[in-house]
């Protein structure tokens, strides 16, 4: 059966993710100085176990990374001195900038070219664990759909995921493919290496065996700095 269905990981995929959300954070702390003067320098460690802690009360919010985000400086907020309403205003609005400066985005050169050829063909879609919004971005018309792991609260490796992706394509697993950044993040219930389907040098890392297996979904994962020229993985990423 030939391929009716691409589907893309975003972040370190489609653009690098790293200096983004270092801007980001620190486009954030600017604001929390400037309009939550309380809460000070806040050690990254209090932050993590703030998370740690919201995440053993609500275990909901493993995938769902924006709630877990905002209920995080909801919390340092009002443990700083911040009354309830004043956190949770605070929490919603730190959130919103932190937001709009993660979707300063540069997407690689090649992205755009490519996604419209293959639009051309394909159906194109969006399974990401992240929460990047391709509207904000001005990709939107290149994909018929984007499933975010934090909308439905499964975040891949999980073959669920994939399951909601072929349903939404309307396509089985033998006419799709899903291209991303990280073998044990874009392997569907595999337990076997998947760099070579790319024709990477780089030795994979396994991915965990999901319960719920989907064989012959097939997955590129592209690996940055070391697919060799000419492969349609390469073509995303900068020399």
């Amino acid at each position: 059966m030939s391929i009716q269905l691409i589907t893309f990981d975003l972040d370190d995929t489609l653009w690098d993710t790293a200096p983004v959300i270092v801007s980001a954070e620190a486009v954030l702390r600017e604001w929390l100085g400037e309009h939550a003067p309380n809460l000070g320098a806040v050690p990254v460690e209090h932050l993590w176990s703030i998370r740690e802690r919201v995440l053993a009360s609500e275990p909901g919010l493993k995938h769902r990374i924006s709630a877990l985000r905002r209920r995080v400086l909801f919390h340092a907020l009002e443990e700083a001195g911040y009354a309830h309403g004043e956190a949770s205003d605070l929490a919603d609005k730190s959130f919103e900038v932190f937001l709009h400066a993660r979707h300063q985005i540069d997407v690689f050169p090649e992205v755009e070219p490519i996604l419209e050829t293959l639009a051309k063909h394909y159906a194109l879609g969006v399974v990401t664990n992240g929460n990047a919004d391709v509207r904000r971005l001005g990709l939107a018309d290149y994909f018929k759909f984007a499933l975010c792991a934090e909308d439905i609260g499964i975040a891949k490796p999980d073959a669920r995921l994939f399951h909601e992706a072929l349903q939404r394509g309307g396509v089985s697993a033998e006419a799709a493919v899903h291209i991303g950044d990280h073998p044990g993040m874009t392997s569907p219930g595999r337990s076997r290496p998947v760099c070579e389907r790319s024709g990477s040098t780089r030795p994979a890392r396994s991915g965990k065996r999901s319960a719920c297996r989907m064989p012959r979904f097939a997955v590129l994962t592209i690996c940055p700095r070391c697919s060799p020229a000419g492969t349609a993985s390469a073509s995303f990423f900068r020399p």
